[in-house]
């Protein structure tokens, strides 16, 4: 018996699919090359964007009508979802089953009775890397942004203990690994007793070994004085942050639920900089929120340019169910959210230019994620894509680059002898 799972939306889902996998094999599964030699076919959705979801719906029919040519395929369906599209999706798949309920799989799919942690991020993951690891340590949402289906899908955030954190990362290191993202809805609102998410940071930069430690994703409102000591002070704390906006507009932000000013935002920005000088600083934004006029969105183009991020996520809005901001007019044409997620995409390519011209010449560690061809592709350190010339066996090993070309979106580079 063979699975195949097709993961959809973000870090945590694709570190959700890893335990996934595992507890499949644990009862005798194999995985599967392609979606065709599959007996169960796994689809871990996401419900961010309305656009994600289409996307599982249209996937559905297309999986109906596989089972009709291969007989005795089953389909399951898990992720982050609401309640509403999983009542109307179990007619489409065999089984519609939450993650936080892997435990319990085993029994549902096959009968077999097998000892799993109860807690589903206890399951040791069938790492799909050998060198760069995802490490939840949170699950959930307490924030409720008016736009977001989150809350409503993963529901509210629980914090994973930290000593197990620590227990992982401390496996993979030993086995090796060379990059560790903690990863969560809202990292820097991790709390385990006394164990905030800055004292996190410093147990785990603790740990003896060679590698880098990242993290994802941020909120404005937690971010403190102390977040920001303890990245510059953790020497495997790698100089790259995703710091969301969401609206450049501060009554934006308000209709967003989002309790924090743009000079609350400059601020952070402003004392990470100056800790960090050679930051890399990406954002998430979103374009056409329901009434954003043209003086507000103004307000987030002036945002782009004054910030001068190095990567923005750009997402024009699109209402999502059981959220308060579906309750509103999606005043903002389809024509005029494309653009203005392309004015700010134009601001962008400028600004993200002119950043990376500054690594003309400059020697940079680089960890190779990909081999084609001739050509290694990875991420500095500071998390800048690099391409280079070089041998396939340096896959997943630090290697010393000169930066010799610059464009807007990457960088290219020399191996040092």
């Amino acid at each position: 018996m063979k699975y195949y799972i097709i993961t959809y939306g973000c870090q945590m889902n694709k570190s959700d699919s890893e335990r996934i996998a595992a507890v499949l094999e644990n009862i005798g599964y194999k995985k599967a090359q392609n979606e065709n030699e599959a007996d169960l076919l796994v689809v871990n959705a996401c419900s961010v964007r309305q656009s994600a979801i289409d996307r599982v719906y249209g996937l559905a029919e297309k999986l109906s009508n596989f089972k009709t040519k291969k007989r005795g395929l089953k389909t399951l369906l898990t992720g982050c979802l609401l309640r509403a599209d999983k009542n109307k999706l179990r007619q489409r798949f065999d089984y519609v089953l939450d993650i936080k309920t892997l435990s319990l799989w085993p029994k549902l799919l096959n009968g077999q009775s097998k000892r799993l942690p109860a807690n589903y991020l206890d399951v040791m993951p069938a790492y799909q890397s050998a060198f760069s690891a995802f490490v939840p340590i949170s699950t959930g949402c307490n924030n409720f942004c008016s736009y977001c289906a989150v809350p409503y899908a993963k529901g509210r955030e629980i914090c994973r203990p930290a000593d197990k954190i620590v227990a992982e990362i401390k496996n993979l290191v030993k086995s090796g690994y060379k990059e560790i993202w903690l990863l969560g809805q809202n990292v820097n609102s991790y709390k385990d007793g006394n164990t905030d998410f800055s004292c996190l940071l410093k147990i785990v930069n603790n740990i003896p070994g060679d590698f880098w430690i990242r993290f994802t994703s941020s909120h404005p409102k937690d971010f403190s004085d102390k977040l920001i000591e303890a990245m510059a002070g953790c020497e495997k704390v790698t100089e790259y942050l995703n710091l969301p906006v969401q609206a450049g507009d501060n009554k934006v932000l308000k209709s967003m639920n989002r309790p924090y000013t743009i000079k609350h935002y400059e601020s952070i920005i402003a004392k990470l900089r100056k800790k960090i000088p050679n930051l890399t600083l990406s954002t998430d934004v979103i374009v056409g929120f329901p009434s954003e006029t043209k003086k507000q969105f103004a307000n987030t183009a002036k945002l782009f340019r004054k910030i001068k991020f190095d990567m923005a996520y750009i997402a024009e809005y699109s209402p999502r169910p059981a959220t308060s901001a579906s309750r509103l007019k999606d005043s903002v044409s389809s024509a005029e959210k494309k653009q203005r997620r392309q004015t700010l995409t134009d601001i962008l390519r400028e600004t993200a230019l002119e950043k990376n011209r500054e690594y003309l010449g400059k020697k940079v560690l680089v960890l190779p994620e990909q081999w084609q061809k001739g050509f290694l592709t990875g991420k500095s350190r500071e998390y800048k894509t690099v391409k280079l010339k070089g041998p396939k066996n340096l896959v997943g090993n630090f290697t010393p680059v000169k930066i010799i070309a610059s464009l807007s979106w990457g960088l290219t580079g020399k191996i040092l002898k």
